[in-house]
């Protein structure tokens, strides 16, 4: 899926995390910051890895803002963002074709 426009999805409050996407340059861009990175860094890297590459999007600057939230979170936050960035809202897979 190509990213079509800026979009973003989530919160800063504690337990959620703020996801912005825009189109990329080519490659995955990701600025995260997040208040528990020197514990799960690695994997909230991994988790929004897995969900663009499911989501089948190759080309993305992506924004995290994690304020602890749990894996199951960041992937809805990133799959939300990156629907909204194509207009979809209707008939969303949720969990079903991405998993």
């Amino acid at each position: 899926m190509e990213i079509m426009k800026p979009a973003a999805a989530g919160t800063l409050e504690s337990s959620d995390c703020m996801v912005t996407v825009e189109p990329g340059q080519g490659g995955v861009e990701l600025e995260l910051d997040s208040s528990v990175m020197r514990q799960f860094g690695p994997q909230i890297k991994k988790v929004i890895a897995e969900t663009l590459e499911r989501l089948e999007v190759g080309s993305v600057n992506i924004k995290v803002v994690d304020k602890g939230a749990l894996d199951c979170t960041i992937k809805a936050r990133v799959e939300a963002a990156v629907f909204r960035s194509n207009d979809i809202t209707k008939d969303i897979p949720w969990g079903g074709a991405i998993q």
